[in-house]
């Protein structure tokens, strides 16, 4: 079998370089070799890793056979994090059964009944910002982003459980990101509890505090099956057995939405706030777009705005929540873009190198939201939040947050860009945001504003 070409220096040099800097090893490798290209970063006796980045190639993988690929043991990393019933551990049958049952709570009808109570948190929370304090953005929108997903997803009202439940859920995040904690997912003869001060002791600690309250929560809504939140639709939800979900899966769908939902959707409108703020033309249209709807818009007339849309668009294009999809390992060989790839091959789709493609994207590095106005572009060009089966649940909240934190905050206080040097990426879990130094300033409230009690 004949593979992409690819760099033949030592697997842990190859790993080495993608955990220290995984943008600008992708860079240089794509800059080098082309597109597809084959690394090697799953040990002494890795599977060729290949990436890909061509629309070609990305519809070849997202629209295959579901049995030519499968999810072997690429989320293993994970497993001590989301637990094994994740949606994300899952494959086959059993992965699409399980997304039937999100989906419909993350979709839709219900998604336009979550609009106010985001709207809400977002006004509390920056209710107290005040002309000429510089802000730390990225941990604000974190605590708005967490906040949305105790109450819209697990239904909790605030009280002593969400309480405790905001208070360790960001310590908890900051460890399991740092790269040295890292680094003990993906090596297992470091997972050793060694006590409370050792890194997996302590990681272990910390998940044990979340699970108490997530499992205390979970016993007291208990035939409670009237509310509209995401545990109460699970909790009442049934396969095509008949079979609802016991306590522990729950646990773990629900794990996984707090820790892969609400950091990620804060860095990605970490980076919007920064790309509106570098180019004052664009602030000033999406403003006056805003405007356009009134004071007391309802939320879901400002989720269809066309260029707030473009705006949120163009942000992920950038700087995607992932750097990649989720990888496929090749189950029954598969010829894509020429090659033909041999079962236990790892395919990755690139979501980073395909959105700044400059035979797709024209000037490819510039922030231009006019360029979702001005044409449609297809799954295989642009998947911030991946595709095909696998793609992420939760990506139409997350569109739909961004939309709505956004326009809150810019409806209500003029921004201004601190200027602290250039803004460099940084690595943070599996995505990416800004540089600690940037910072916005508050000029000025503004007089006409969105109602925090929308509609």
């Amino acid at each position: 079998m004949k593979l992409p070409a690819g760099p033949r220096i030592p697997f842990f040099l190859q790993a080495l370089q993608m955990i220290a800097n995984p943008v600008a090893y992708l860079e240089r490798n794509a800059s080098r070799y082309g597109d597809p290209f084959t690394l090697h970063l799953l040990g002494g006796n890795s599977p060729p890793v290949v990436f890909l980045s061509h629309p070609e190639g990305i519809q070849q993988i997202f629209t295959s056979a579901a049995g030519a690929f499968e999810l072997g043991k690429i989320t293993d990393p994970f497993r001590p994090l989301t637990g094994s019933q994740s949606l994300i551990m899952q494959d086959g049958a059993k992965h699409q059964g399980t997304r039937q049952l999100l989906m419909p709570p993350l979709h839709g009808e219900r998604l336009q009944s979550y609009g106010n109570q985001i709207c809400d948190i977002t006004a509390e929370a920056i209710a107290h910002w005040q002309p000429g304090s510089n802000l730390n953005l990225r941990q604000a929108l974190s605590s708005i982003s967490l906040k949305t997903i105790l109450r819209v997803v697990f239904g909790m009202n605030p009280g002593e459980r969400a309480h405790q439940l905001e208070l360790l859920i960001e310590p908890f995040l900051e460890s399991v990101n740092s790269t040295l904690n890292s680094v003990q997912f993906f090596w297992n003869p470091l997972q050793q509890d060694l006590g409370p001060w050792s890194p997996w002791g302590k990681f272990l600690r910390q998940q044990q505090q979340i699970d108490e309250l997530i499992y205390a929560e979970i016993r007291d809504r208990r035939g409670q099956t009237d509310g509209s939140d995401v545990l109460s639709m699970l909790m009442s939800a049934q396969d095509q057995a008949g079979e609802g979900m016991g306590e522990a899966e729950l646990r773990d769908q629900l794990i996984t939405l707090l820790l892969l939902g609400h950091d990620t959707t804060a860095s990605a409108l970490t980076w919007a706030f920064y790309w509106i703020h570098q180019d004052s033309e664009v602030r000033s249209q999406l403003v006056a777009e805003l405007d356009s709807l009134g004071s007391h818009p309802n939320p879901m007339a400002v989720a269809q705005l066309p260029f707030l849309q473009a705006v949120c668009q163009e942000a992920l294009r950038l700087y995607p929540i992932a750097l990649i999809s989720q990888p496929r390992v090749v189950k029954e060989s598969v010829e894509i873009q020429g090659y033909e790839f041999a079962p236990g091959t790892v395919l990755v789709p690139c979501i980073y190198l395909a959105h700044r493609r400059p035979d797709v994207y024209p000037e490819p590095l510039a922030f231009k939201p006019q360029r979702f106005c001005d044409r449609k572009f297809s799954p295989y060009q642009y998947f911030p939040f991946g595709g095909g089966s696998r793609s992420c649940i939760g990506m139409a909240l997350a569109m739909y947050e961004m939309k709505l934190v956004l326009a809150t905050v810019l409806s209500r206080y003029e921004l201004a860009l601190c200027d602290k040097g250039p803004i460099r990426p940084h690595r943070r879990g599996i995505t990416f945001v800004p540089s600690a130094n940037f910072q916005l300033v508050v000029t000025q409230r503004r007089s006409a504003v969105l109602s925090a009690a929308m509609g």
